[in-house]
């Protein structure tokens, strides 16, 4: 009998896991294209249907990538909206007439992500638990406005039950399964738009796990940041980033703003459908290398963003293993290719790693540890694969103290395990 579900809302995916009384848990999985997904994209698609202007067809996950790749003029595609979360400056969007407030979102994004779950969140138990970041992402974040906008969109499922845990701690009691030891736990974990850290110390007593959480910290950047980084630097310059054009009797630089639109794949549609493209294809005329404005106006006409980040996650993915890799974009006549090393992307990701290389070190100063009192480091999360962040833990605690697993899924599972144990509320609490 499942006791409880774990959900860990991501910037990038969202995954789900159920939990019984025995201590197992299982994760969600969804059918798309013939191959079973645990990673639930966390995207949203509206669109109007022809036949019913007034209407919308709400997707999510996969399936709104799949809408948005497909009439990327007649649907609006949102993702990464878990970053405004906690901004008391974000109130509201519009979409096909209607205003939709951040709640609104989540909900819509609920609903289909149960929906695509089929028989197994059919019926889901009283009791969830949520993921919350230790540190919301944006400028001047509001954790309690971010909570409560997550209550209220949980409720609206019917939970009659809702607990949130700090998602770093979630992983921690995932991790702390495989202990046979009393250990100090630095648990490191590295998402799409934050990276959060918690040290916790566990010991066994009476035949189960007990817990102290020591310290939290967090950085609000983590792999979105990274992919951006190889954008700008490597594939922005090819399409006209740092050239200039004629005007007149003067020399000007090509306008920064147009690349800006870069930092996330699915505002390119915003750009093509905006004022600033007829000046974007004028400037082909007037450019002083004309076949890199030529580039941009492809991309952007041909809506190539999301096939162009694939490229980039590609090449990030090769990265983590190889020095060395080969970076290729073809696609609407526009082909970019590079050999990259990986010291060149350590380069452009150095001020990201900073960051959380600062956040890791105020974790250690808040729970008043050093680098020799932590037992074991748990990375987990996509970015951890980069080897130069997990370089940042080995220089710190030592390659011995290192451990990884379950990068992609350790936190729903750890939330789920948690709503299911008997002492949930020593790991989690209410809003």
């Amino acid at each position: 009998m499942v006791a409880a579900i774990g959900v860990d809302f991501g910037t990038t995916n969202t995954v789900v896991a159920l939990a019984d009384g025995a201590g197992e848990a299982r994760l969600v999985s969804y059918p798309h294209e013939g191959e079973e997904v645990v990673a639930f994209r966390s995207a949203l698609s509206f669109h109007a249907p022809p036949e019913d202007p007034a209407g919308r067809i709400v997707e999510a996950g996969p399936w709104a990538i799949d809408a948005y790749v497909e009439e990327p003029l007649e649907t609006r595609f949102i993702q990464s909206f878990k970053s405004y979360a906690a901004s008391p400056l974000f109130t509201e969007t519009r979409v096909l007439g209607r205003r939709f407030q951040f709640e609104d979102l989540l909900s819509a994004f609920l609903l289909r992500l149960m929906a695509h779950g089929g028989p197994a969140l059919s019926h889901p138990p009283a009791r969830l638990i949520v993921g919350r970041p230790v540190s919301f992402a944006g400028l001047r974040p509001d954790p309690a406005l971010a909570l409560a906008r997550y209550e209220t969109a949980f409720r609206r499922l019917g939970f009659e039950e809702i607990r949130y845990a700090f998602e770093p701690v979630a992983a921690a009691f995932f991790f702390a399964r495989k202990l046979e030891r009393d250990a100090t736990v630095m648990v490191a974990d590295f998402g799409g738009g934050t990276s959060d850290f918690s040290i916790v110390r566990f010991w066994r007593e009476g035949g189960a796990v007990r817990s102290e959480a020591l310290a939290n910290s967090g950085a609000p950047v983590a792999g979105d940041a990274f992919d951006y980084r190889i954008i700008d630097n490597l594939v922005s310059p090819a399409l006209g980033k740092g050239s200039s054009y004629r005007s007149f009797d003067h020399v000007l630089p090509m306008p920064a703003r147009y690349y800006a639109a870069f930092a996330r794949w699915e505002q390119l549609a915003l750009l093509r459908a905006s004022r600033d493209m007829r000046d974007i294809r004028a400037l082909v005329r007037s450019a002083v290398e004309p076949e890199k404005i030529a580039r941009l106006v492809a991309v952007l006409d041909q809506n190539l963003g999301y096939r162009l980040y694939q490229a980039v996650s590609r090449l990030k993915e090769t990265l983590s293993t190889d020095i060395e890799a080969g970076f290729a974009f073809d696609g609407g006549g526009v082909r970019i290719e590079r050999e990259v090393r990986r010291a060149d992307f350590e380069r452009w990701i150095a001020p990201e790693l900073a960051q959380i290389a600062a956040a890791a070190d105020v974790a250690l100063a808040r729970a008043g540890l050093d680098f020799d009192a932590v037992d074991r480091v748990f990375l987990t999360g996509g970015s951890s694969f980069v080897p130069a962040v997990r370089r940042l833990f080995a220089e710190r605690f030592g390659e011995g103290k290192l451990e990884s697993g379950g990068e992609l899924v350790s936190i729903a599972t750890g939330l789920a395990l948690i709503g299911a144990a008997s002492d949930a509320s020593s790991w989690a609490s209410v809003a």
